[in-house]
């Protein structure tokens, strides 16, 4: 199993559905996706556009040696998850998406919820050339990192790497549905995602499909309610291979 992380979280950030995972006997990988660590950190906006991470999925787990796996993502990461899970449909067994809809959802969402547009706001300041949000958000934001992020965020060139994904981004163009098992994972009080897009998500995906949205929990999903997330991955895992 491949968990993809999003903004401002490491691969680290699995570690309670990595541990759980363990100990249901998968093989469970959770990298630091492109730009978020130094040794793969391309330095122009252009090298994040999805499409580059999607192509990350596939040649970790050819690294790896996984013929099939099945796949998680978080934010970002769920972004790259949905567009992965379509492109490599004959490799990817099941899909689980965290907090982000469908992007042709979310597309749909931007153009035509003013709610999902108010909560959207924050991706213009990202979106500014560098180093104009960096310099506001390592001098202590808005928005304010805790300092497990800020320290790895300061280093030469992280934070831009990490804002790079917003400025080469703008979810449109990802309208393939999706063919295999999927679980989406929202909740109640996201303040970036609206309930259009969760909504919207089924209209999307043409195989099963399963739509969990948890009570009084914000957009972190995978550490603000770990146990609900990694229980949920579980019975996920067992309904799609008992």
């Amino acid at each position: 199993m491949l968990l993809l992380h999003g903004f401002p979280a490491f691969g680290v950030d699995w570690e309670h559905q990595l541990l759980g995972l363990a100990a249901a006997g998968y093989r469970a990988v959770a990298p630091d996706q492109r730009g978020y660590s130094p040794g793969v950190r391309p330095t122009r906006v252009a090298d994040y556009h999805l499409d580059h991470p999607v192509a990350d999925v596939r040649a970790i787990a050819d690294s790896l040696g996984w013929g099939r796996f099945d796949l998680v993502g978080h934010d970002w990461g769920a972004a790259v998850a949905w567009v992965a899970a379509a492109k490599y449909s004959r490799r990817v067994r099941s899909l689980t998406a965290v907090s982000v809809p469908h992007l042709g959802a979310f597309a749909e969402a931007l153009r035509t919820d003013p709610v999902q547009q108010e909560a959207s706001k924050y991706m213009n300041f990202f979106r500014q050339p560098a180093p104009i949000p960096e310099n506001v958000i390592l001098a202590g934001g808005p928005p304010t990192l805790p300092a497990k992020y800020l320290e790895r965020f300061s280093q030469p060139g992280a934070l831009t790497a990490a804002l790079n994904w917003y400025r080469a981004n703008d979810f449109t163009g990802y309208e393939q549905k999706i063919t295999i098992p999927t679980l989406f994972i929202a909740s109640t009080k996201d303040p970036a995602v609206a309930p259009s897009g969760v909504h919207a998500t089924k209209n999307w995906v043409t195989g099963p499909y399963r739509l969990e949205i948890l009570d009084n929990i914000g957009h972190n999903i995978p550490t603000e309610a770990a146990e609900a997330t990694t229980t949920l991955l579980l019975e996920h895992l067992t309904s799609v291979c008992p």
